[in-house]
């Protein structure tokens, strides 16, 4: 199957699975799709890691995210794409806690996201076709990072972590 050929699973805005459609034509039709998100934290909570998406990404290229992740394909739960994506783009092999259920929706990206936390220590391994780099980022400069809208955030990772803050502070 070549790239953009792959089915992904096709939601109603109100997060109904309605159907399938390949990838290319969900991007060009701005489809309701989902995604799973996860939030990678270090074990002493301090940290969080933050990576420069590759140029060539077909959606945000080039711009920093601090969710690992990627869209729902046909058949597939949302927990089983969140350990998916999280192994494939960093290597990380810990199991994702599910934390909420969020819409994101700006312009033809409409998506509904599942987000997941885990934590790990261990390292990090890059998947070059996707993470150009990456770094541990303390939360007290991920907030900052926030608070910067010249800062080149992925608008959904950026709506994601401002509703993760105000998940943990309840």
């Amino acid at each position: 199957m070549t790239t953009g050929d792959e089915p992904v699973a096709i939601y109603d805005r109100n997060g109904g699975v309605v159907g399938s459609a390949p990838r290319r034509r969900m991007r060009a039709e701005g489809l309701w799709h989902a995604a799973a998100s996860v939030l990678v934290r270090s074990t002493d909570l301090n940290a969080v890691y933050v990576h420069r998406r590759t140029a060539d990404k077909d959606v945000y290229p080039g711009m920093y995210d601090c969710w690992a992740g990627g869209v729902v394909a046909a058949g597939e739960h949302p927990d089983t794409t969140a350990r998916r994506e999280l192994a494939e783009e960093l290597g990380v092999g810990s199991a994702p806690r599910f934390l909420f259920h969020t819409r994101h929706e700006l312009g033809s990206i409409r998506f509904h996201a599942f987000l997941y936390e885990t934590f790990w220590d261990g390292p990090i391994v890059h998947q070059p076709a996707e993470v150009a780099e990456g770094r541990w980022v303390p939360l007290s400069e991920l907030r900052r990072h926030l608070d910067d809208p010249d800062r080149p955030l992925v608008p959904d990772g950026r709506q994601f972590v401002e509703e993760w803050f105000e998940f943990r502070g309840r």
